[in-house]
Order: structure tokens, then sequence, then C-alpha cells
């Protein structure tokens, strides 16, 4: 076991864990983050991604060690408190969330794409698209996610805060 310290949605979080346990295993096991799932365990599906340093990564593929001084953004951190991130709020609001298993992944690697403000023009759909490529979901058939996608990067580059 090694002492490890990592930001987790912005708080300075020591856990004295195996360097070499997955991320995605200390989130949801040692700081009881559950709002990361795991999918498939082999990087694949994007159910567990979250950002590394602002980056999206899959926690599944990452071990602790690799976090350690490092930030780690996950759907928990999107928010604001009690205000959801534009990403969050809009897969909510256009039904982009159904049994909750890829919402997570798919809304973290949104919200880092979203906050970047590079999407938009005609092509919006096609680049949420793109960006969605790495998350597979079973339920919705992607309409709803795209739309939930676009509405809150319109949002965004509108009110210029997610």
């Amino acid at each position: 076991m090694t002492a490890l310290s990592l930001t987790v949605n912005g708080t300075v979080r020591t856990v004295d864990v195996s360097p070499w346990k997955r991320l995605l295993d200390v989130l949801r096991e040692d700081l009881a983050l559950t709002g990361t799932k795991e999918g498939c365990g082999e990087g694949e599906c994007g159910a567990c991604t979250v950002l590394l340093d602002g980056a999206p990564v899959c926690a599944c593929l990452v071990i602790v060690g690799q976090a350690a001084d490092r930030a780690v953004t996950t759907v928990e951190g999107l928010a604001d408190g009690p205000i959801l991130h534009a990403v969050q709020r809009e897969l909510v609001v256009r039904g982009g969330a159904q049994c909750g298993i890829c919402t997570p992944g798919i809304a973290v690697c949104a919200a880092a794409v979203v906050d970047r403000g590079v999407i938009h023009g005609d092509d919006a759909r096609a680049q949420v698209r793109q960006l969605l490529a790495g998350n597979i979901c079973r339920c919705t058939g992607y309409q709803l996610i795209v739309d939930a996608v676009c509405a809150a990067a319109a949002s965004v580059a509108k009110d210029g805060a997610a």
C-alpha cells in the first residue's frame, strides 16, 4: 500500500492503496464516487470516462499511480453544487439518459468538449456523433443524446458558462 494524493473534483484526496489498482476502483470503492460506471472493463464502452488533467480517459485502463498528483474530474464534479452542468441538464431535459450506465461517461466526455466551445456550425451533429464514437449506449439509439449535447453546446456558446 502507498499513500497517493490526487485532486478529485477540485479536492485533494489521499488514498492508501496499491499504485497498481485501477483508477475506476479507487473512485468507486475507496472514494465512494459511484457515478463512474464499469461497463466492459476493457476501455471499449466509455462508461467509465473521467477527465484526467482535463482530457477524457477510461478509468478502467488507468492505474491510480498514473493519476497521483493530477486532477481527476468525475461526473459528480461536473455540477456546481445543485446546479447541473449544461450537458447533464440537457441529458435530463431531452431524455438522453435511460438506464444510466453510459450516461456518466457520455456526460464527462461531452462536457469536456462543450466547455472548450468546439462544437458549433452546421455540422455540429456530426461533430457530436464523432465525439461520442467511444461511448456505447444500448438504450437510446443516440438521437436524444446527440440532441442534448448539441443543445448544451448552443447554450454554453450563448451564455458563456456551463
